[in-house]
């Protein structure tokens, strides 16, 4: 985007004017497509103007999202850097740290325990009634990846075959794509507020607690089991607990929470497959990360297969 050291200085610069003080050393944190900076108290978030709109849409829901769920805003706008014109988002920071995808290190107990908060936040998210900018925001058009109804899914299928011009994806595994698609619901509601990407780097957690959800720039209106996917499923070796978790919190019966989630994990995969394929060369590690999940989905049954 620009130079990282210009960027830094620039972090700086705007957490200092949202809080009126000096916020002390900010350093990098890892992010797939904004500069992102940590300092002990802030965090700011930087990206192209010109680049997707996904952090406006955050910036436009924070305000009135349920009181504790995620960090809150301390200021938002366009800053000038070097010639061209950056977002930023200013957020105060929640102590607590991601657990990480696939929650590695964590033990049964405590997995158990986050999911338990986990789910709780999600169901005051799902409760929410949004009003005036929140709900126009969540109902903005999103090309979202995510599962709409049987018939999206299934032409879905069709453009990735179409774009597997030499036969990355094998036919057993596009054939399993369909036996799935087939059987998926005719249509996706829309009818709560999701965040639709509250995987396990998305959450901070501290002492066997959640403490806040980030990054809603997925954020629309759809179903809770949208949600519930990417927590069981980005879970690691606790996939069986927090399928648990869920099921018993929700009063969700067990087989319409895995066939729900075996259908939105085709969607995705299905649709980044197409993507990695249409660009193979800027997306190739996408492409067999995405092809080694659609193996474990189909052949291996992930959602159905023994206690792991």
């Amino acid at each position: 985007m620009t130079d990282p050291g210009q960027a830094r200085d620039d972090a700086r610069a705007i957490a200092a004017a949202a809080m009126g003080r000096d916020p002390g050393p900010m350093a990098a944190a890892e992010s797939s497509s904004h500069h992102v900076y940590v300092g002990s108290d802030v965090v700011v978030k930087i990206i192209d103007a010109a680049s997707h709109s996904r952090l406006n849409r955050e910036i436009a829901l924070a305000p009135d999202l349920p009181a504790g769920l995620t960090a809150p805003l301390l200021d938002s706008g366009l800053h000038r850097l070097e010639a061209r014109d950056v977002r930023y988002a200013c957020y105060a920071r929640v102590p607590g740290s991601a657990p990480g995808m696939g929650m590695p290190g964590v033990d049964g107990s405590t997995a158990r325990a986050l999911a338990e908060e986990a789910v709780e936040r999600l169901g005051r998210l799902h409760g929410w009634v949004p009003a005036g900018r929140a709900d126009r925001t969540l109902r903005e058009g999103l090309d979202h990846g995510g599962f709409t109804g049987r018939a999206a899914l299934l032409a879905e299928i069709e453009r990735l075959t179409a774009a597997d011009r030499h036969g990355t994806v094998p036919p057993r595994l596009l054939d399993g794509l369909r036996t799935i698609a087939e059987r998926a619901p005719l249509h996706a509601r829309a009818v709560v507020p999701v965040h639709a990407d509250c995987h396990w780097d998305n959450w901070l957690a501290r002492d066997r607690s959640v403490t806040a959800l980030l990054d809603f720039e997925w954020a629309r209106y759809g179903e809770p089991l949208d949600d519930w996917f990417f927590l069981a499923r980005f879970s690691g070796p606790h996939t069986e607990t927090v399928l648990d978790v869920i099921a018993r919190a929700t009063q969700t019966a067990p087989e319409i929470l895995r066939a729900g989630c075996e259908v939105r994990e085709a969607t995705y995969l299905a649709s980044d497959l197409r993507i990695a394929l249409e660009r193979p060369a800027t997306h190739a590690r996408m492409a067999a990360d995405r092809l080694h999940a659609l193996e474990e989905l189909i052949v291996g049954r992930y959602w159905w297969r023994p206690s792991r």
